[in-house]
């Protein structure tokens, strides 16, 4: 009997306002090691960035907060040196706490590989999002069981709702049940903006309100980030065309419309 191989869903955890402003694992090893040795000098090396990249990653952080995370000391052992401020300490600490529900959460995807047939979709699927701006977390608030398939309603923080189609084998390796903590992952090409009243027409199960937060323009597409009413951020990737035809603006109320079939379930134990 052939050797099946042991596939295994992987991805990265980043936070921060934009793409430009992140705390990356790199950044908050950097922050680790300022606290470890008071110095940015040994920081960087440690973490083997310059001098200068190091200064300008902490100068990028402290701004992100609006207070700092990194302070410069005068006097003491050597003259001076740098240091980590209460909210810098905090912020390592949140970060190293979500990292590791991140790694359950990716240990738990992989163990719901079980169907060989499967595997490929299911990587396609994740593969793009596990870094991914669309990771939704909530309750399970319904099941409605069918003969074929499973349709889960996740109930966001907020009071957003996302319906997930999913197979009986997924339910039962998931252990999904009512009032179960739960994740859903949405890939940003597989949902649609439409104005609220044309998107009432759709067929779609999911349908998600809210205002445009961010647009961030590319040569073919768009990326779109609509604000909803709960709280939660869809990110949407749309042609440019699209864009100009829909007169998409910041401001501007729209629906993220995409089908339960879509949406992959997950939870983080």
């Amino acid at each position: 009997m052939a050797e099946q191989n042991n596939f295994k869903v992987m991805g990265s955890l980043s936070l921060g306002l934009d793409a430009q402003n992140l705390l990356s694992d790199k950044r908050i090893a950097l922050l680790e090691k300022v606290g470890e040795f008071g110095s940015i000098t040994q920081a960087a090396k440690a973490v083997k960035l310059s001098y200068k990249g190091a200064w300008d990653a902490v100068d990028t952080m402290n701004g992100m907060f609006g207070e700092p995370l990194v302070v410069t000391m005068t006097g003491g052992k050597g003259g001076g040196g740098t240091q980590l401020t209460v909210t810098g300490i905090r912020i390592v600490d949140t970060y190293r706490a979500l990292l590791r529900e991140h790694q359950r959460f990716m240990q738990a995807a992989s163990a719901g590989i079980e169907n060989f047939d499967n595997i490929y979709q299911m990587i396609r699927r994740l593969s793009v999002k596990t870094s991914a701006r669309n990771q939704f977390f909530g309750k399970v608030s319904a099941i409605k069981l069918g003969p074929v398939n499973v349709e889960v309603e996740l109930t966001l923080t907020g009071g957003d709702k996302i319906h997930s189609v999913i197979t009986h084998d997924g339910l039962d390796s998931l252990g999904l049940k009512v009032g179960s903590e739960a994740w859903a992952l949405v890939k940003a090409s597989w949902i649609i903006l439409a104005m609220p009243d044309a998107a009432t027409k759709v067929s779609a199960r999911n349908k998600l309100v809210g205002k445009i937060s961010r647009i961030s323009g590319g040569n073919v597409n768009t990326e779109v980030s609509v604000q909803l009413d709960g709280g939660n951020t869809v990110s949407v990737v749309i042609t440019n065309d699209s864009v100009t035809s829909l007169e998409l603006a910041e401001g501007v109320e729209v629906c993220a419309v995409f089908k339960a079939s879509s949406v992959i379930m997950g939870i983080t134990d």
